[in-house]
């Protein structure tokens, strides 16, 4: 008895001794195999199979769906309510239309001929001009959630590159969208859509790439550019370029037969306040982290805007007598597009002047110089967008301030930089010009642009959309 008992307990001794073993073993190998298999966080030096920075990717998130709010139903309730109510259907669709039509460009092309690097074409590198098509159909993102690795975009290199292609995706349909503003209340719907995804391939993406591409000529990160633009959210690839489309399409289409008062302020008061909120996520998003630059960049523009709003207010309260909502919601949509350029390289004070200016010289572009031409700018898309953008841009030249961004201004002894400023925002008119005129000619030429006067007289909503505002 006294046997059996002391080979059991010798056979569980010598089992949980073996089990103990293992177990040791196991041990000590396991922080060799993690360290095997460990993922390296992404930055701006490691950006093959990396864990992007979870507080970026949360910021940006957030910044890239208020930027998509801004166009709708922002962009189109701001414009909606000020086009008369025959037509007010047909704007808000424009907007909702452009943004599913940009959205399938971007997939296909746009992106990676915008936001990656370019390459040899016929010999010649062309990457300081357009991007290469690395990432048509969006193919060879890596997102391996198992793992959690990706490769992000150098250009935002602590993210996932699916979350920066949604981000700028959101640019690429305001800026197109913003051009509608101009043209309002007189083109045909389908003129429309050919002509902003012409304009979205052979003008937005070039210009994006050059300012904003890897290797294009004014991006200032870039070292071999011809000149360093300084072009934080985009106030030459968004504003200076879609408010120069939207000229081109004023003197191309010519004047509306008649026009009336803006017929619900109200919506237009929604659209500004959902402009203003979400360009939060225009500015301090374009950090692409969730750091001080972000931080500086909402506070100046929370700054420029209100000082833009109170400004236009009180020169149209001069000027006129009294001022208007629709003025109030005019002035601080030209102090956001004003700060854009400048926002991650200017402080309070110069986010201040750079409000000043945009309410005065906006205002100005809006009556006076729309009137001394003779143009019809229905909504305002040129003297809001392209002559607030260039005041923005010109005066990022300025006060840019080293610590912020890492370039000084000319307050700082940077002489150079307002010269690089006017050479983009020039260059970008006069490329924007040429180009957009071609297609506009060319959309004529096939379908015609214009409604038939019968059309536009009873509005659009009924005859090209078959519905009606009650």
């Amino acid at each position: 008895m006294t046997s059996k008992t002391f080979s059991r307990a010798g056979l569980m001794a010598l089992i949980l001794g073996v089990f103990l073993g293992i177990c040791v073993n196991v041990s000590s190998v396991t922080p060799a195999y993690a360290q095997d298999v460990e993922t390296l966080s992404c930055d701006s030096k490691v950006q093959k199979e990396c864990s992007p920075n979870s507080g970026d990717t949360a910021w940006m998130l957030t910044s890239t769906a208020i930027v998509l709010m801004m166009t709708i139903p922002g962009l189109g309730l701001f414009y909606g309510g000020m086009v008369r109510k025959k037509n007010v259907g047909d704007t808000v669709m424009t907007s909702f239309a452009i943004t599913c039509l940009i959205s399938i460009l971007w997939v296909l092309f746009t992106y990676s001929l915008a936001f990656r690097e370019g390459g040899n074409v016929f010999g010649y590198d062309m990457g300081w001009f357009i991007g290469g098509l690395d990432r048509v159909g969006l193919q060879d993102i890596l997102s391996d959630i198992a793992s959690s690795k990706g490769n992000p975009n150098p250009l935002a290199p602590t993210i996932p590159e699916s979350v920066y292609v949604c981000f700028q995706l959101t640019f690429a349909i305001i800026t197109a969208a913003l051009i509608a503003g101009s043209f309002a209340e007189r083109m045909k719907f389908s003129a429309m859509m050919c002509f902003i995804g012409l304009w979205a391939i052979f003008v937005y993406t070039p210009v994006a790439h050059w300012v904003w591409g890897p290797d294009g000529m004014f991006n200032w990160a870039n070292a071999h550019s011809f000149v360093n633009v300084l072009d934080f959210a985009g106030g030459t690839v968004v504003h200076v370029n879609s408010g120069t489309a939207g000229l081109m399409c004023c003197l191309v289409l010519g004047r509306r037969k008649d026009t009336g008062p803006a017929h619900n302020i109200v919506l237009t008061f929604i659209g500004a306040s959902l402009l203003w909120v979400g360009w939060f996520g225009f500015n301090a998003g374009s950090a692409v982290t969730a750091g001080m630059q972000a931080g500086m960049a909402m506070l100046v523009t929370q700054v420029a805007t209100a000082t833009a709003a109170f400004t236009w207010m009180m020169v149209e309260w001069i000027m006129r007598g009294k001022p208007t909502v629709i003025g109030i919601c005019s002035g601080a949509v030209a102090g956001l597009v004003a700060i854009t350029p400048a926002s991650g390289y200017v402080g309070p004070l110069g986010a201040l002047w750079i409000g000043i200016a945009a309410g005065i010289v906006c205002y100005w572009a809006c009556t006076g110089l729309k009137h001394m031409l003779g143009y019809d700018d229905a909504l305002d898309a040129f003297g809001v967008h392209a002559i607030g953008g260039a005041t923005g841009a010109l005066l990022t030249g300025v006060f840019a301030v080293k610590q912020y961004g890492g370039t000084p201004g000319l307050l700082e002894g940077n002489f150079m930089q307002p010269v690089y400023q006017a050479i983009g925002v020039g260059t970008v008119f006069i490329y924007d010009c040429i180009v957009t005129l071609i297609i506009l000619k060319l959309v004529d030429l096939v379908i015609g642009l214009r409604v038939p006067e019968e059309v536009e007289r009873d509005g659009l909503d009924l005859a090209l959309h078959g519905e009606t505002v009650q």
